[in-house]
């Protein structure tokens, strides 16, 4: 419960503020993670009968919780734009920059974004970090085919990185069937530039450097107040 858990309280607090950017009619996107499924309950609260927008999903599990909520999902094919996005972050650095992808699901949240005219995050306070990597790897999706010398490449740019493994000791596979690398991030790259030399590597299929997408963050407090940032 949100009263009981300071992290829930921060969630849904920055929830509710999102919910703002949402109106009836709007085809929406939504990420993955615990601030969306906070996002999905209150929407589902805004209109109990029956939420009266569309929303293409990143997740299963995003999907089965927006089915529940009443939400109707649909497929991104191409013949519209969503009019506004809104998903967690694993870090929001200074001036909205982000690292995603702790929970598997970046390639298609990337997907979610370049298709939309709005990102907005939704995050607890604690995710605010001095700099990219201060608290968390980054996440570098890789095809499975020679993954090995995939990782042996990148070492020219990310020193230190290995192979994400599930629960029962396998390589963990994202929902499109890749690997996923977590990576070091050191405080001396350049991000603009690490960022193209990722996107140009043989092998590499997405990564979780989302530099300059956002264009609103919620931060939640545990005391359930929030801080909103803006370009």
């Amino acid at each position: 419960m949100a009263d009981e858990d300071p992290k829930a309280r921060a969630r849904v607090a920055a929830a509710a503020c999102a919910l703002d950017e949402v109106e009836a009619g709007m085809a929406i996107g939504l990420g993955s993670g615990r601030g969306v499924d906070a996002v999905i309950d209150a929407i589902a609260g805004k209109w109990p009968d029956g939420p009266p927008v569309r929303a293409a999903v990143a997740a299963p599990r995003t999907e089965e919780a927006a089915r529940a909520a009443g939400i109707e999902v649909v497929a991104l094919d191409g013949s519209f734009r969503l009019d506004v996005v809104i998903d967690g972050a694993d870090e929001v650095g200074p001036g909205l920059e982000l690292v995603k992808g702790g929970g598997g699901a970046l390639l298609r949240e990337k997907l979610l974004v370049s298709a939309s005219d709005r990102f907005v995050v939704v995050a607890e306070a604690e995710k605010r970090v001095e700099r990219l990597g201060e608290r968390m790897r980054l996440p570098v999706e890789v095809v499975r085919f020679a993954w090995g010398d995939t990782q042996r490449r990148l070492r020219e740019m990310l020193e230190e990185s290995t192979l994400r493994e599930g629960e029962d000791g396998e390589p963990l596979a994202t929902d499109e069937g890749h690997f996923l690398l977590d990576c070091v991030l050191d405080s001396s790259l350049a991000l603009a530039a690490l960022e193209e030399r990722l996107k140009a590597t043989t092998g590499v299929v997405e990564h979780g450097l989302f530099l300059d997408s956002a264009d609103a963050v919620v931060l939640g407090g545990t005391d359930g107040g929030v801080e909103i940032l803006t370009r």
